[in-house]
């Protein structure tokens, strides 16, 4: 599910038959205040932060129940959300799971549906140009589930490959230092004047946009509702957008010339 702000959100069809049809809704308090004007007449059932293994036990259980219930995540449930928590529970369990309409007759204890959305890393690209045009990798600097010392390495991986970086979860009050610690590891693979942007709240009320490079991050502007997309050796800025070139001009400009 992909959420806009007031006035032009953006939300799935599928999602939102998904959410139409659902008896009980359950997630993140916030995102569920994004859409409270769909879940009139359910069921709601909301949580904080830190809270994502009891809000999935719930559902599962909900659904165990036979009741139809609808788990929110935002951007994309499958990339940083609930999916992966959900099937790693119903694993656990030992539960059955099936996917909906499979043509599967066999009993199964849930079916499960997982509705694509829209990453935050693809809503970030948007408002900037086309800055993962070519390969990208995403990464978390949240240490909350993933130990540091493996983000580092994923970091030194992905900068020494070239590719473009698309930074999750940059940098939180308890943890201020996340971004700056990682800028330097890149430093040491990219140049300072690799294009950067910062994008905050993309699709949402609020939204920010800045165009900046690697050597002058304003690390102060940062927050864990922001996007951070680094360009590779190839990425460029023109006229206020961020490209980063697949290499058509290239093969066939060259070829004509």
């Amino acid at each position: 599910m992909s959420l806009g702000p007031g006035g032009r959100s953006y939300i799935i069809p599928e999602a939102l038959g998904a959410l139409l049809s659902a008896e009980v809704v359950l997630g993140y308090k916030t995102y569920l205040q994004l859409i409270s004007d769909l879940l009139e007449g359910k069921q709601v059932v909301s949580s904080g932060m830190r809270k994502e293994l009891e809000r999935c036990d719930h559902a599962i259980a909900l659904a165990v129940e036979g009741k139809r219930v609808a788990l929110v995540s935002s951007g994309d449930a499958g990339i940083y959300g609930m999916a992966g928590l959900v099937l790693d529970l119903c694993c656990r369990k030992g539960l059955t799971v099936a996917r909906p309409k499979n043509g599967n007759d066999a009993e199964e204890d849930l079916e499960l549906e997982i509705i694509p959305g829209v990453p935050a890393f693809n809503a970030a690209a948007s408002l900037v140009g086309a800055p993962l045009m070519h390969d990208f990798a995403a990464v978390s600097l949240s240490d909350h589930l993933t130990p540091w010392e493996w983000i580092e390495k994923r970091l030194m991986a992905a900068a020494s490959a070239d590719f473009v970086l698309a930074l999750y979860n940059p940098r939180s009050k308890t943890r201020p230092d996340l971004l700056e610690t990682a800028t330097n590891i890149l430093l040491k693979y990219r140049g300072p004047q690799t294009p950067v942007a910062i994008v905050r709240r993309a699709m949402r009320e609020g939204e920010q946009v800045l165009l900046t490079s690697l050597g002058s991050i304003p690390f102060e502007e940062v927050d864990m509702q922001t996007m951070v997309i680094v360009g590779n050796s190839r990425t460029y800025v023109w006229r206020g957008w961020m490209i980063t070139p697949r290499g058509y001009l290239d093969k066939y400009l060259s070829q004509e010339s």
